[in-house]
Formats: C-alpha cells, sequence, structure tokens
C-alpha cells in the first residue's frame, strides 16, 4: 500500500485549497472510482481532501423553472427524486441503469461526471496506454477493443467514456457550476465538459486542477418524451456496449423537436446534432429515422472488434426515435 494524507474539508473553498497546497492531492466524495483506482495503483495521490460533508447535496428548484442539482446528491437520491422522476425521466432512466444499488447509494452526482474509462488496457499498468502513461502508445488499437470508441477516436486513444447519468444530462443540456481555490466560480455547458482524445488522452476535462464541481444545473424541460435505452453484455451492473438519451416532442405527426446523445461510442457523451437538424419539422417515419441514424453515426470507425457498435447504434437510435416520436 502506498501512503498518503488525509484532511476533511468544510467548504468548497477550503476543499479547493488544500488542492492547490499540496502536489499530486485527489478530492474524494464516495471514491467508487477512485478507491478501485487507487488498489490498482492506476493513482496514486500523496494526499486525498475528503469533501463528502460539504452542504452540496440540495435538489431545489431554479427561479428561471429548472433544477440545481448538488454536487454531492448520490445517484440513487437523484434518481428517485419526483421532480426528476416526472419532468427529466431520461436522466432518472439513466441512473438506474448505471452501477449497483449499493454504488449508486455512495456514487455522487459530480463523481459521476469525473469517472474515468473502464478500458481494460488503462487498468493493466503492464499495458501501453497513453491515458494512464503519456507516450506508451494505446494497446487497444490492436488489441481485444469491443468496448472501445467508434466516433470522436485518435491514434492515442479509443476509451469510452463510462457514465450513463453524463449522456442524459448531455441530451437535457445541463450546465455546470464549479468553483476553485481563487475563488472564482464560473458555470460551463456539459458539452464543454469533457474532451476527445486528440494528443492529450491523459487530459479528459476542461477543469483546472483546483477546480471543484459544486452543482449540475438543469433548464426548464423540454415537452415531448424521454427515453434512455442501454444495451450491455448482461441485464445489470455492466457498462453499455451503445446506450442513447432521445427527447422527442412530436405533434400530428411532425418532430417538433429532438435530442440525441450516446454513451459507449466516443471519448464522452454524443450529442448527435446534425441527425437532431434532419428530424426537426419532418413528417415522423421510419425512412426518417433510419436517415437520421445514418447522418448519426457518419464518420463511424471501427477497430476490429468494435465493428459491431455502429450497426448496433443505427437500430438502437431507429427504434428508440420511433418509440419517443409515436403520438399517444
Amino acid at each position: 500500500m502506498r501512503p498518503f494524507t488525509y484532511e476533511r474539508a468544510g467548504n468548497a473553498g477550503a476543499a479547493a485549497n488544500a488542492i492547490a497546497g499540496r502536489p499530486h492531492s485527489k478530492f474524494i466524495a464516495g471514491g467508487t472510482n477512485l478507491l478501485d483506482l487507487m488498489k490498482l495503483e492506476i493513482e496514486r495521490p500523496a494526499h486525498l481532501v475528503d469533501i463528502s460533508r460539504l452542504p452540496l447535496r440540495q435538489i431545489e428548484p431554479t427561479s428561471e423553472g429548472g433544477l440545481r442539482i448538488g454536487a454531492l446528491v448520490p445517484n440513487s437520491d437523484l434518481a428517485a427524486d419526483r421532480t426528476v422522476r416526472e419532468r427529466y425521466p431520461v436522466l432518472s432512466k439513466a441512473l438506474l441503469a448505471g452501477a449497483s444499488g449499493q454504488l449508486r447509494n455512495k456514487a455522487s452526482t459530480g463523481g459521476n461526471l469525473l469517472q474515468r474509462t473502464r478500458c481494460y488496457y488503462f487498468y493493466d499498468t503492464s499495458m501501453a496506454c497513453n491515458k494512464r502513461a503519456p507516450g506508451t502508445g494505446c494497446a487497444a488499437l490492436g488489441g481485444f477493443n469491443r468496448i472501445h470508441a467508434v466516433l470522436g477516436a485518435s491514434e492515442q486513444c479509443i476509451a469510452v467514456h463510462p457514465s450513463d447519468m453524463a449522456v442524459a444530462l448531455t441530451a437535457l443540456e445541463a450546465t455546470i457550476e464549479t468553483a476553485d481555490a481563487s475563488g472564482r466560480t464560473r458555470k460551463l455547458p456539459i458539452r464543454e465538459l469533457h474532451r476527445l482524445p486528440g494528443d492529450t488522452p491523459h487530459i479528459e476535462t476542461t477543469l483546472e486542477p483546483t477546480e471543484l464541481i459544486t452543482a449540475v444545473v438543469l433548464p426548464p424541460p423540454l415537452s415531448g418524451r424521454q427515453i434512455y435505452r442501454k444495451v450491455r453484455d448482461r441485464a445489470s451492473y455492466a457498462f453499455a456496449l451503445v446506450s442513447v438519451a432521445v427527447i422527442v416532442e412530436a405533434r400530428e405527426g411532425s418532430i417538433r423537436t429532438a435530442r440525441i446523445a450516446f454513451g459507449g461510442l466516443a471519448h464522452k457523451p454524443w450529442r448527435a446534432v446534425e441527425a437532431e437538424r434532419a428530424l426537426v419539422g419532418q413528417r415522423a417515419s421510419e425512412s426518417l429515422f433510419f436517415q437520421a441514424a445514418e447522418i448519426a453515426l457518419r464518420g463511424a470507425r471501427g477497430y476490429g472488434g468494435n465493428d459491431f457498435k455502429i450497426p448496433l447504434a443505427k437500430r438502437l437510435l431507429s427504434l428508440t426515435l420511433a418509440e419517443a416520436a409515436a403520438e399517444g
């Protein structure tokens, strides 16, 4: 076991300052991902700053008609919240599709967004992994890559982001609130939180080292139906091969609004904006949904073991759009 020091922060500013004052420090809340990574010596923090007691566990309405979710709200509480179930059902469904009940009881909203990939080679310290050890290569490119990315990947990394919750939040166009050691706060759209791998796959988000997620804010909900579907190797406690969050409003046979976000296909939750545009204003039909699916997967590339993900994602999206657009 590698030694490390520990302290419990009393507020968000103190937590950020504690990270700033010590090199190789990490925030810890539920620890459902970080503790596993420490046991495997993938993460080796010299100092842990416990933020689990900060007053960030509220779910409250905003003046704009949306919802503000504290970063430490457990996934179980968020999924069970009445307002979330009634007004943002895609989020509740995505949370319940992830992990086990025990893990959801511990996992926090902020931590869920920042969990790291489940790539086999990232977890095996004997294998080349640019995400874990920059410059060593990507063993997944020529290895067993069944669960890996088909969109937005690079020759440096083809890992995928594992969060179900982040996919739903992307479709809902959530905003992330943060605070840092200087006292600065900022708000950023969730689409700007995660990075594609490019040449620096070890840099996974746009957050600064001392920046702490304090809340997730949802805008007022869209009209229409919200659906989250997840295809995985077993019925529970498995990460997505492909998942999709869909929000569609259809009236008199025409698509009024559409939001589409994929999981399991890229290094970040993947928003299919062009496919959304192809749907809006059109008559709902099987051929339209197939066309949108083709557009959504345009440019997708398999690496052998994960080639099946491309037709699977197209079929999943087409079926989910048909269900969401069905009036009554």
